[in-house]
C-alpha cells in the first residue's frame, strides 16, 4: 500500500509548513509579514501542531512569537533562543540542543548540527540566540525529513544520511549566507536522498542560487528536485 502521503507547503525564503503522514502540522521557520516572497493570503499566523525554529536570524523567526501566541503550538529550538521566547512570555517552548531527540507531537524530532551564525537584532543590540541547528523529523510511518536549517555544506551531513537515512531534505541553494546549489547537491550525495526541496533562495537579488542550477548539478543522479513556488503545496 502506498504510505499516506505528506504535504509540503512553501511559504517562501525558508518559512514551509509540512503536514504528516499523522496529519500533524509543523511549521518551519516562520517569517511570514516581512517575508516578500511570501503571498498575501498567507501571512496570518496559521494555525499548527508544532513550530520547529533553526536559528535566531530575523528571515527565520520574525513572526516566531506571533505565530507560537496565536496557534499555542509548542516551539522547538535551542536551548538559547527557548530561553528568550520564555522572555517575551511564550510559555509553550520545549528546548534542546544537538544530538538530542525529543518526542513531541507524536514525532521524533531530533537537533542536528548546521555551519551558519545566529542573532538577532532587539532594541539597537545583537543578542546571541545560541548556535544554528537542523532538525532530523521522524514522521509516524517511519519515514524521514531533514530540515538544514541555514548551513554551509559539511562532512558530517554523511553521518546524518547513515544514522537517519532521510528520505527528503530541505536545504538552501542561494549562496552567499549559505551553501550554492554545487554545495546543495553534493550534501544531496552525502546524505543519500531520493528528494530535495530547495529554501533560501529568490528571496533577494543577492542570493542568485536557483534550482536550475541545482538541477543541473544533480543530473543524472536520480535525486528528485521539488522546485515549489511560493503558496504552493506539493504531495
Amino acid at each position: 500500500p502506498m504510505p499516506p502521503p505528506l504535504s509540503i507547503s512553501w511559504l517562501g525564503h525558508s518559512t514551509f509548513i509540512v503536514r504528516t503522514p499523522g496529519g500533524k502540522r509543523i511549521l518551519f521557520d516562520p517569517w511570514l509579514t516581512g517575508n516578500p516572497a511570501c503571498p498575501a493570503a498567507m501571512k496570518k499566523p496559521p494555525k499548527v501542531d508544532l513550530i520547529l525554529v533553526s536559528h535566531g536570524h530575523f528571515d527565520h523567526m520574525d513572526d516566531l512569537v506571533l505565530c507560537a501566541r496565536e496557534s499555542g503550538a509548542p516551539v522547538v529550538a535551542i536551548f538559547e533562543l527557548c530561553d528568550w521566547l520564555g522572555r517575551k512570555g511564550v510559555q509553550n517552548v520545549s528546548p534542546m540542543n544537538k544530538g538530542g531527540s525529543q518526542e513531541i507531537a507524536g514525532l521524533r524530532v531530533t537537533m542536528t548540527d548546521a555551519r551558519h551564525s545566529s542573532g538577532y537584532v532587539e532594541n539597537g543590540q545583537m543578542i546571541y540566540m545560541g548556535e544554528p541547528a537542523g532538525f532530523v523529523v521522524r514522521l509516524e510511518d517511519g519515514r524521514s525529513i531533514y530540515f538544514a536549517g541555514d548551513t554551509c555544506l559539511f562532512g558530517d551531513m554523511r553521518l546524518i544520511g547513515e544514522i537517519y537515512r532521510p528520505d527528503i531534505a530541505f536545504l538552501p541553494i542561494g549562496d552567499r549566507f549559505t551553501m550554492d546549489p554545487a554545495a546543495a547537491a553534493r550534501a544531496c550525495h552525502l546524505l543519500g536522498l531520493r528528494q530535495v526541496v530547495p529554501m533560501h533562495w529568490g528571496t533577494f537579488p543577492l542570493l542568485t542560487g536557483t534550482p536550475a542550477m541545482l538541477k543541473t548539478h544533480l543530473a543524472g543522479t536520480g535525486v528528485d528536485v521539488l522546485e515549489l513556488k511560493p503558496g504552493e503545496t506539493a504531495e
